[in-house]
């Protein structure tokens, strides 16, 4: 009953929290509906960004991979602070000045309408086949772990499971459809302290039991007991290497804080860029401290449990909520874990939705649609994009690496095309539009050939590498036969206040210091 109570009353208080702070906001215009009218502040940016980016895969995956293979796996994370600044120094005031919307809109103005259409499309299909089903698997485990969904109505687990990937995919979908970027913002920003609530949590009830009432005592001793799983510096044949750092995991850093539309788009509707820059830094300060969260824990795990779960990894944290949390706690916890799920699922909803009207249907189908047509259509596609989702997340179960590895894995099938593409717009003017649709074609298919049909004794990461200057490589030689037309970088002219926030420089190299200084000492 308290486990009810607590998750009912925490999910009721974002709803009326959300509801009350956006009762009289217009989302019946296109800039109001995916852009949040551009009113985003600092603050509602990073809490969306963290909790757009933090969900199940990450508290379930991530904790069971650190659970099997140590801290190695914190480059997923903190890495992830240098990226936020190079995307607030130097993407987001291109953006803002050229008053984009989309990522491929950019794609279009730098390159061709072709070429845009291409990215939007393969952009839509990642969305399907990777995050969406795994947000909603993951989810699904952890709910079913806490609440016991199977139990409850007498099915078997993997059919509560399946119930529970519907029921999370309807009430998501509901909120996307309905209450556009800045709803999904609002409610993201309420989660987000639930979930760094939530979050610290687990590991400061775990240490407090390891530690006998002194939370720095319990970390010592964990310390002690299993010393190697707090070592960032992963060896070539681990699940992590430490030379993944310097190859393709900064590219793919660089695409998802710098490029990537679910991200970027809350930076897009901000009311000017000192907002938009304060957002993506904010964010980089929670990045650094979120393996508090998403690493720490799984260590613990194994000071728990020690190997007696490495085939089932990515059931061990549910396993260690349930041992360490009270039980007037779980209910709330419950509350923020499917807070985090429906927050990342309705952003790349929501997402997907501006990129389908806005690209595909507006440029496509019916060029003269009205803001009115294109916010119904954006509603219409976000519904068919969860229904697909729903049917493909079952068929993630039982990935041998865990699912974040996975999620990773199948990204790279799309990241490291697009962000090749973007990069070279940004650094190289003498790619053309034609060097940019084969780069496309030769990066998709070269890591499809290399990841799933020809086996390659390389870490997967650093086949993002060799495909990534694979196809700058391509896209210059293309260029060569056809080359570029000169385009001036402006779609329209920009309203926002473009004066960059006085502090950016300062904290970003705070952050690119402390990210640093995280590999010496946790180095050995």
């Amino acid at each position: 009953m308290l486990t009810a109570i607590s998750f009912v009353g925490f999910t009721l208080l974002v709803v009326f929290l959300s509801w009350y702070k956006l009762r009289k906001d217009d989302v019946s215009s296109k800039e109001g509906y995916f852009l949040a009218g551009r009113t985003l502040t600092g603050g509602v940016i990073a809490g969306s960004m963290i909790l757009t980016n933090i969900s199940t895969e990450h508290l379930i995956g991530m904790n069971g991979s650190a659970y099997k293979n140590g801290m190695i796996i914190i480059a997923w994370e903190v890495t992830s602070a240098i990226a936020l600044v190079i995307a607030a120094l130097y993407f987001l005031p291109i953006y803002l000045r050229m008053g984009l919307t989309t990522i491929p809109e950019y794609l279009e103005n730098r390159f061709d309408a072709t070429t845009k259409t291409i990215v939007a499309f393969l952009l839509m299909l990642s969305f399907v086949v990777t995050l969406l089903p795994i947000v909603l698997y993951t989810g699904a485990i952890n709910l079913e772990s806490i609440f016991n969904v199977s139990e409850m109505l007498d099915v078997s687990r993997s059919e509560g499971i399946w119930l529970t990937v519907i029921t999370i995919g309807v009430i998501g979908s509901v909120y996307a459809i309905f209450g556009g970027l800045k709803a999904v913002a609002y409610s993201d920003t309420i989660n987000a302290i639930g979930l760094m609530i939530g979050g610290l949590m687990i590991p400061v009830f775990a240490l407090w039991d390891i530690g006998n009432g002194n939370i720095l005592g319990g970390i010592t001793k964990v310390y002690e007991t299993v010393p190697d799983k707090f070592n960032v510096i992963g060896v070539e044949d681990s699940v992590m290497p430490f030379s993944t750092l310097f190859t393709g995991l900064m590219i793919n850093q660089l695409y998802f804080w710098g490029m990537n539309q679910t991200i970027i788009q809350r930076a897009l509707g901000a009311k000017n860029m000192a907002e938009a820059q304060k957002g993506l830094l904010y964010t980089g300060i929670f990045k650094i401290l979120i393996p508090l969260i998403i690493v720490l824990p799984g260590i613990i795990a194994y000071y728990y449990y020690g190997e007696l779960y490495y085939a089932d990894q990515d059931f061990i944290y549910p396993m260690l909520v349930k041992k360490v949390l009270p039980l007037s706690l779980l209910g709330f916890f419950a509350a923020v874990v499917l807070g985090a799920i429906l927050s990342t699922f309705n952003s790349v909803l929501n997402s997907a939705a501006t990129i389908f009207s806005l690209d595909i249907y507006k440029k496509m189908i019916q060029p003269s649609a009205s803001d009115k047509i294109l916010v119904r259509v954006g509603k219409w596609s976000s519904l068919i994009l969860a229904v697909v989702a729903i049917l493909v997340a079952p068929l993630v179960a039982n990935a041998p690496d865990g699912l974040y590895q996975l999620m990773q894995q199948l990204n790279g099938i799309f990241f490291i095309p697009i962000a090749s593409v973007l990069i070279a717009g940004f650094f190289l003017p003498k790619i053309s539009s034609a060097g940019a649709k084969v780069g496309l074609v030769t990066g998709l298919s070269f890591y499809l050939l290399t990841t799933f049909v020809i086996e390659v004794n390389l870490h997967f990461i650093h086949i993002w590498a060799i495909e990534f200057l694979l196809n700058l490589g391509v896209m210059s030689l293309v260029s060569l036969k056809y080359p570029a037309r000169p385009v001036p970088l402006s779609s329209q002219i920009s309203t926002l206040d473009l004066k960059e926030w006085r502090f950016a420089k300062p904290l970003s190299l705070i952050l690119c210091m402390i990210t640093l200084m995280i590999y010496y000492l946790l180095g050995r």
